[in-house]
């Protein structure tokens, strides 16, 4: 039996062994610093929300303020009984529902024709559709402003949804899920005798349930984390205004508590933090379906 030796062109090409493992050593080492970089400031707005105000700590004290010395809930508890944002979560959920419903409704009934309706200009509509997702929202803000006073809508939570709920990139989203459903069905519904709002109803909705689950994922975060508009339509209004609003409370001329500033924003982002974690496989399967 005789060992023959490697030559040196096959000693060249041969994949060297560690290069592999490095190669994978070397990504999870940067998704794990793009971990720390994205749940850092998470992490540290816990560590001052649980912190006991009365132990001396400072929040500027880093990394000392990552790990409070005592650990309280006074801080929730006494933005909750001081500032009431019991009643802003309140209004908060009142609004995205309100918006997420609406926001659902609206672009199914407008992609359904859009998708699967031939008519004159219908991609001249879509297109004007898709045009104004460059306009930024601030154009319409003014317009929108004196329709609702003229309908006697200011100062009230289904003035603050309405003119949100017609979204260029809900109708396109849904539009893509309908296209995406074959035509096959469609055409056997309606032999059976099947309405189209009984095809969209009983068809086209529950096969794009992803798409759905997405955009109405996507519409809860968006509505929770608005400012401007619920602070305009509702400044008469003060007491029905939602909780991203009512936080920018926490802090003022007079007023100036880290450690309430901190609890506060934790309540905020916790719903919609529980809600993406819960539904983010639905929500991956509807954007795939968006760019497909």
């Amino acid at each position: 039996m005789s060992l023959t030796a490697a030559s040196p062109a096959q000693t060249a090409h041969r994949p060297v062994a560690w290069r592999k493992p490095a190669r994978l050593a070397l990504r999870y080492a940067l998704l794990l610093l793009i971990l720390v970089f994205a749940l850092f400031p998470f992490i540290w707005t816990l560590a001052i929300a649980l912190t006991d105000k009365t132990a001396g700590t400072s929040i500027y004290a880093f990394p000392a303020s990552l790990l409070p010395k005592r650990v309280t809930l006074y801080n929730f508890a006494d933005v909750f009984r001081t500032f009431s944002l019991g009643k802003a979560l309140w209004n908060s959920v009142s609004i995205t529902a309100l918006t997420v419903v609406g926001t659902l409704l609206v672009s199914a009934l407008a992609a359904y024709p859009l998708a699967r309706f031939c008519f004159p200009g219908r991609n001249l509509i879509f297109g004007a559709i898709l045009a104004t997702l460059v306009l930024p929202s601030e154009t319409t803000f003014i317009v929108n402003t004196l329709t609702l006073k003229n309908l006697g809508l200011l100062g009230t939570h289904l003035g603050v949804a309405i003119p949100t709920i017609a979204g260029a990139f809900g109708i396109f989203l849904m539009r893509q899920a309908f296209l995406a459903v074959p035509v096959a069905l469609l055409e056997a519904a309606r032999l059976d005798g099947a309405s189209e709002l009984g095809i969209l109803w009983r068809i086209m909705l529950p096969l794009t349930k992803p798409s759905l689950a997405a955009l109405g994922i996507f519409t809860t975060v968006t509505t929770w984390n608005a400012y401007f508009w619920p602070m305009l339509v509702l400044s008469g209004a003060p007491d029905k205004a939602p909780l991203a609003v009512a936080v920018l409370k926490l802090k003022g001329q007079f007023n100036y508590d880290p450690f309430n500033i901190a609890a506060g924003a934790i309540i905020m982002m916790l719903p919609v933090l529980i809600v993406f974690l819960a539904a983010q496989k639905l929500f991956l399967r509807g954007m795939e379906g968006a760019v497909k």
